[in-house]
């Protein structure tokens, strides 16, 4: 047998590899495009009633938290999705190692932005604080003066000499006291 014939014959047979290969993948991309199509549904479906029940029991000012707990609803709804949709597609090995590795990563991350986390912690919880409102007067370790912006990260305060002081969320929340106007 020539050399061109063995090279045809290993095209010939790979290419019958190849889409045979294809047709017994077809099932699986096909269910895959349906649990897509699914999923889309079902998180724009939670994601929009979460909205609403929240937008519902919240009062308006604070539509950056309910901005937030949507955000954060709906990365791990796609994330838990998106594994979901490696393991129907016959890469569920890949799936576990993903989520292994985006847990350790998300650990890290965690750790490196523990401040900002404490931060918005915080500041969730000041703009939930029915005695802490844009207007009222307040005194902190770093002075004291009129609640301008209540921010998920930052608290902005006007001082009485017109100044704007500017401090982290998490130094308000530690220790204030409302003054009485």
């Amino acid at each position: 047998m020539s050399q061109i014939a063995q090279l045809s014959e290993l095209v010939v047979g790979s290419f019958e590899a190849f889409v045979a290969g294809l047709v017994g993948a077809i099932p699986q991309l096909l269910g895959g495009l349906v649990f897509v199509v699914l999923a889309y549904i079902g998180i724009k479906v939670v994601t929009t009633v979460l909205r609403s029940v929240l937008s519902r029991t919240t009062p308006r000012e604070q539509g950056l938290v309910v901005d937030l707990v949507v955000l954060i609803v709906s990365i791990f709804l796609w994330f838990g999705a998106g594994l979901a949709l490696l393991n129907i597609v016959g890469l569920g090995d890949l799936a576990a190692s993903l989520g292994t590795a985006v847990g350790f990563i998300a650990l890290g991350v965690s750790y490196a932005l523990s401040e900002m986390i404490e931060d918005t912690v915080a500041g969730v919880y000041l703009l939930r604080d029915p005695d802490f409102n844009p207007g009222d007067t307040v005194t902190m370790t770093a002075g004291t003066g009129v609640v301008a912006e209540i921010g998920l990260r930052k608290s902005r305060f006007d001082l009485e000499n017109g100044d704007r002081l500017v401090v982290a969320n998490r130094d308000v929340e530690k220790k204030w006291t409302k003054t009485a106007e």
